[in-house]
């Protein structure tokens, strides 16, 4: 059986490679995309298992805006999406993706910095097959 692939779109290098580190740790292929419009290309080429999101890039709301596009595609209108944030920190607005799922379609919201561990743990939970 194949690694599972994660997309991680994040315009934070070094966190990119910190999440590549733990992530291919577990076994997991790891692709990336530094803005949005590189992340929905990326997507189509790479048909990942699950999308790592990030919401602040060059746009405020960039990461937002990519995940309604992502929604929009037929490849990952189903795919998993994980938005990582620190917009709590910085703004003191809190994301609940039972309440949120309307304004906001992604799986879950992980609130940066995220322990290794508790990605690893989330990242199962919305990939439960064995790799």
């Amino acid at each position: 059986m194949s690694a599972k692939t994660i997309l991680i779109i994040d315009d934070d290098i070094d966190l990119v490679e910190i999440l590549r580190m733990t992530l291919e740790s577990e076994g997991y292929r790891v692709v990336d995309a530094q803005s949005g419009e590189r992340g929905l290309a990326v997507a189509k080429a790479e048909s990942p298992d699950l999308i790592l999101l990030d919401v602040m890039m060059s746009q405020v709301d960039e990461g937002f805006q990519t995940a309604y596009a992502l929604r929009q595609e037929k490849g990952t209108v189903e795919t998993p999406i994980v938005m990582l944030t620190a917009v709590t920190d910085r703004t003191g607005f809190e994301f609940d993706p039972s309440r949120d799922k309307d304004f906001l379609p992604v799986d879950e919201f992980l609130e940066k910095p995220v322990s290794p561990r508790h990605l690893v743990d989330v990242v199962r939970k919305h990939l439960p097959t064995t790799i």
